[in-house]
């Protein structure tokens, strides 16, 4: 028995074949049944069936902001194909990345400014994929979100503006900090954290909220800044906040990564010099990290994390000759 995708794939291929119907309409209908299949695939054949779609949808479009707008579609479902290796993959990007930019000149043009800014989004998302490789600089990706953020605005496009400044963090943060500039991208990292959570919340979005928490407090941590302790308290605040969120029971990986990440900065805030540790009101965050650490590497173990746990148990490690050292200049 066929399936309604399957009933509505074979509809659109003889559709493709119908040459009564105009171009024009054989066309629209590839490339609504192709986004169809592409918004909530079952499997990864759904997404090739859609390339496809898209591919006999281009051919038969005759005008230019038609084929525009499938080309943009066509150019995020070879986005989304599966990783069946690296060199596929990369040749898959590359394909969507020629796609993209053969479409936003037309959008720009003669499509609307939504159209073309939802191009550059997904163009960005290309070209940071590609510059894992190589085969693309970072910064062109962070020129694209850019230019997509003067159109989806926070107030008007809050779910792009979100993606947007999340994949912007990121982006940043993926360019070694090697100079004063990356002092300064370290800073929009954590700024477009900030950014995210004004529209991402605790009660709508929870495990959404706790992946930028987490996020955050990341950044927090590595930004260069002469407001160390600062940043090692708002690092602490962020991954408690993504911690109403990720548990053990319900979350344990992600509930793992977050106590690991929370017992990193408990471990430099004992460096930091502007904190007494000896005082009587506050725990102490060598002996709460060598905690976390320990709960963290049980979790990972238990999950078949098995690089994870070895890395959990040398924090452990260092965090108790940490303490025996304290222990020894105390005495």
């Amino acid at each position: 028995m066929q399936t309604l995708l399957q009933t509505q794939l074979q509809a659109a291929l003889n559709a493709a074949d119908d040459t009564d119907a105009p171009p024009q309409d054989r066309a629209e209908m590839l490339m609504e049944i192709a986004m169809g299949l592409q918004q909530r695939p079952q499997s990864a054949q759904q997404i090739a069936d859609a390339v496809h779609l898209y591919e006999l949808a281009l051919d038969l479009a005759p005008g230019a902001l038609q084929r525009a707008r499938i080309a943009a579609r066509l150019g995020t479902a070879l986005q989304a194909l599966p990783d069946l290796d690296d060199d596929r993959s990369n040749e898959h990007l590359e394909q969507a990345l020629m796609r993209l930019q053969t479409a936003l000149p037309v959008l720009q043009a003669e499509g609307s400014a939504a159209e073309a800014a939802e191009v550059e989004l997904n163009l960005g998302l290309v070209l940071q994929a590609l510059s894992g490789s190589g085969r693309a600089r970072i910064q062109d990706a962070i020129n694209a979100y850019l230019r997509a953020l003067r159109v989806f605005t926070r107030a008007d496009h809050p779910q792009e503006f979100a993606i947007l400044h999340n994949n912007l963090a990121v982006a940043y943060l993926a360019i070694p900090a090697t100079d004063e500039r990356g002092r300064l991208r370290e800073a929009l990292a954590v700024q477009s954290f900030e950014e995210v959570l004004k529209v991402v919340n605790l009660v709508d979005h929870p495990s959404e909220y706790a992946m930028i928490q987490n996020n955050l407090g990341n950044a927090l941590q590595v930004a260069t800044t002469s407001h160390v302790l600062e940043n090692h308290l708002r690092a602490l605040a962020a991954y408690d906040e993504a911690l109403r969120v990720r548990t053990p029971h319900d979350t344990p990986l992600a509930y793992a990564n977050t106590i690991a990440n929370k017992a990193n900065v408990l471990r430099r805030l004992e460096q930091d010099a502007a904190r007494d540790v000896s005082q009587a009101d506050l725990s102490d965050p060598l002996i709460d990290a060598l905690a976390l650490v320990r709960e963290a590497g049980a979790l990972f173990a238990r999950h078949g994390e098995a690089d994870k746990a070895a890395l959990m148990a040398q924090a452990a490690s260092e965090i108790e000759i940490d303490l025996g050292l304290r222990r020894t200049h105390a005495s």
